[in-house]
């Protein structure tokens, strides 16, 4: 299986917040915007892996700034490390207010997922090339995540706190 250079999956999605989005203040519930992330990073697992891909953790979700009624949310993701059946996504989330034109890092999240077969099995992947810098550095601090992830799993098996 011929390994994938990370701008193969890579992708970038804009949706406009609408009411049914936000609570009576106008603020887009946080939940609303994890979908997209979580959506987002899920077509980057299927154009990398070229099959259903499951989420398998989302690390943390940090949120910037508030989201509001109007404003134009924009997602960019991108695959930071592939493994033997798991991938971690990076996305970046912004959001334009469109009468100002003022663009805003609204949040930040690293999602995992796993690729599976036809009977619902994880199943190898193609690996990552990192061809730039970034690219290097994001693989990098993927692998990192990824150890202290398997760490914090082991001492839940275990019984321990995290």
């Amino acid at each position: 299986m011929a390994a994938k250079r990370a701008q193969e999956s890579r992708i970038v999605s804009s949706i406009l917040m609408v009411p049914e989005d936000a609570n009576p203040a106008g603020n887009v519930h946080g939940g609303v915007i994890v979908k997209y992330i979580d959506e987002t990073a899920g077509v980057v697992a299927h154009r990398h892996s070229r099959s259903n891909s499951v989420t398998a953790s989302i690390d943390r979700v940090i949120f910037h700034h508030p989201v509001f009624i109007g404003n134009l949310l924009t997602l960019k993701a991108g695959l930071n490390m592939a493994g033997r059946t798991s991938m971690e996504i990076g996305v970046r989330v912004e959001s334009e207010d469109l009468l100002t034109g003022e663009v805003r890092h609204t949040a930040s999240a690293y999602l995992t997922f796993v690729a599976l077969d036809e009977s619902g099995h994880p199943h190898e992947i193609p690996g990552l090339i990192a061809e730039t810098e970034d690219e290097v550095r994001r693989q990098s601090q993927a692998l990192n995540r990824r150890t202290v992830r398997l760490e914090e799993r082991a001492r839940e098996k275990a019984g321990g706190s995290m």
